[in-house]
């Protein structure tokens, strides 16, 4: 099982979707010998689940039943645990479209937050894109880590727990986009501009709510360069 590549069968370590309904799903994971409790009684990972195709519909012990699902970033964006604030799906493609990503794409993103982005991000990049995520609290980035790992995602990821607006992204001049959602957007543009590629098209999103504060991060953006920069700001809540 991987967020970027389908399966058929359900193994042991994978995440799986349980669906008992469009109001009512939860992601687990699949461990040999677990149960899982749910309002139609328990899931037996063993025999209910391992080996099992997903999409299936599976009997629980009370004579209910659920069904299940492969992981999408979609699924994910609805299900996952929520550590901050996150973006959802209809802005989520927005972003993708306007930040022109396709499979082989370098993207920069702060910060990391829940990962909701940054699982549709390596999707769409995969399978020779990579993305470099910043966040800025240290449990928040050792989460996301474990997370991109359980996923199997991790190869196509780089997570550093920094200061995007005093460290930048770590890296320069390789990437073909970058997408600041941070307090204080324009503290990061020059990072933005230094880790993005000299040459081609490159853009830069900025999630931005407060219109007050849009016209110091526009300043700052003219300032840094806009020769090779192109740049959206969206009020994504």
């Amino acid at each position: 099982m991987s967020f970027v590549e389908y399966s058929e069968l359900i193994q042991e370590g994978d995440v799986v979707i349980i669906f008992m309904g469009h109001d009512s799903m939860m992601p687990i994971k699949v461990q040999s010998g677990a149960q899982t409790q749910t309002r139609y009684g328990v899931i037996r990972h063993s025999s209910d689940l391992i080996g099992q195709r997903f999409g299936s519909k599976v009997t629980c012990s009370k004579g209910g039943w659920v069904y299940v699902l492969h992981p999408t970033p979609e699924l994910w964006t609805i299900n996952l645990p929520h550590r901050t604030q996150i973006l959802y799906t209809t802005d989520i493609a927005n972003i993708t479209l306007m930040l022109e990503l396709k499979p082989g794409s370098v993207v920069c993103e702060s910060g990391t937050g829940s990962g909701s982005l940054s699982h549709s991000i390596l999707r769409t990049i995969a399978p020779t894109g990579h993305l470099h995520t910043v966040e800025f609290h240290s449990q928040r980035a050792e989460k996301a880590m474990q997370e991109f790992k359980e996923h199997k995602v991790s190869h196509l990821v780089t997570v550093r727990n920094q200061d995007v607006c005093k460290d930048g992204f770590g890296i320069t001049g390789v990437a073909d986009a970058v997408f600041l959602d941070i307090p204080s957007p324009w503290e990061a543009i020059s990072h933005a501009k230094k880790a993005l590629k000299y040459k081609g098209c490159t853009h830069t999103g900025l999630s931005e709510p407060w219109p007050g504060r849009s016209s110091l991060l526009i300043l700052t953006m003219y300032r840094a360069g806009p020769e090779n920069l192109r740049s959206f700001i969206g009020p994504w809540f």
